[in-house]
């Protein structure tokens, strides 16, 4: 997926995506779901702490 087409389903600007990805601005609670609603994947996976088999990643 593109970061414009992202950013079209966040209605935000494709900079702000770019920013998201570089870590140079955190993701509200509110972009938090709404990625795990696009990417049909859990919030602990998006932030790093489960892995794609569910498995966690941290101790």
């Amino acid at each position: 997926m593109t970061q414009g087409k992202l950013a079209e389903l966040l209605q935000c600007n494709q900079q702000t995506v770019s920013r998201y990805e570089l870590e140079q601005i955190d993701l509200s609670t509110e972009v938090l779901i709404s990625l795990c609603h696009i990417f049909k994947v859990s919030a602990d996976y998006i932030l790093g702490l489960e892995d794609d088999a569910g498995a966690k990643t941290f101790r």
